[in-house]
């Protein structure tokens, strides 16, 4: 492929990396609860997830979420289901005690984290009828394979790189923690916008081929 295409490619991907959804939204909590480090270490899950759907959109199992009602909506109501109930888990969290936030952090493991992150971005449909949707537009068809991979590498390289910047606003959002009221708010803020998204994965409706 071209110069020229991987150009054009790399700010209208990272523009999508950049989007505000619910991925980007744990990067942000993480990094304010848990610290800058642990947020990085937890978008592994993450990236993971979207190497995987790189790889099902390039086998064409992609094709799959877009040609069946009932395949996208299966995987649609599963991740709504699951934004909701980590918005109500964040809702009903509360603020615990300026003395208790320290000793609190440690209770979520990186490992942990890197799950939620990864169960988060498997689950959104919408992932993979990006790269559906998205990537033909600048693959080479005399080289379908190689081109497909050196976009996926260049998603995932600038997906971190919308993470890091996420995790540093987060990580200096963390300084406020300490105050039990600002934490009780940000908790609120950041569960209901997890209901919101999942409300809006639950109102998608599957694109027509």
């Amino acid at each position: 492929m071209s110069t020229d295409t991987i150009l054009w490619f790399i700010p209208a991907c990272f523009a999508l990396n950049m989007a505000f959804g619910p991925n980007n939204l744990l990067a942000l909590t993480n990094a304010m609860r848990a610290g800058i480090a642990a947020a990085l270490a937890a978008s592994l899950g993450r990236i993971l997830a979207f190497a995987i759907m790189i790889v099902i959109t390039a086998l064409g199992l992609g094709a799959l979420l877009i040609a069946s009602e009932i395949a996208f909506s299966a995987v649609k109501w599963v991740g709504a289901a699951y934004l909701v109930w980590l918005g109500l888990k964040l809702l009903r969290a509360g603020a615990p005690r300026v003395g208790d936030l320290d000793a609190a952090r440690p209770a979520r493991t990186t490992a942990s984290l890197a799950r939620q992150e990864f169960w988060v971005a498997i689950g959104n449909p919408k992932a993979i009828l990006i790269f559906t949707a998205f990537f033909p537009q600048f693959l080479d068809r005399g080289d379908y394979a190689t081109s497909f991979a050196v976009l996926g590498l260049i998603f995932l390289l600038l997906e971190m790189a919308a993470i890091a910047i996420y995790a540093f606003i987060g990580s200096h959002l963390g300084r406020f923690a300490g105050n039990s009221n600002v934490f009780s708010w940000m908790n609120k803020a950041s569960g209901g916008l997890m209901i919101a998204f999942g409300a809006m994965l639950a109102l998608a409706h599957r694109p027509t081929a």
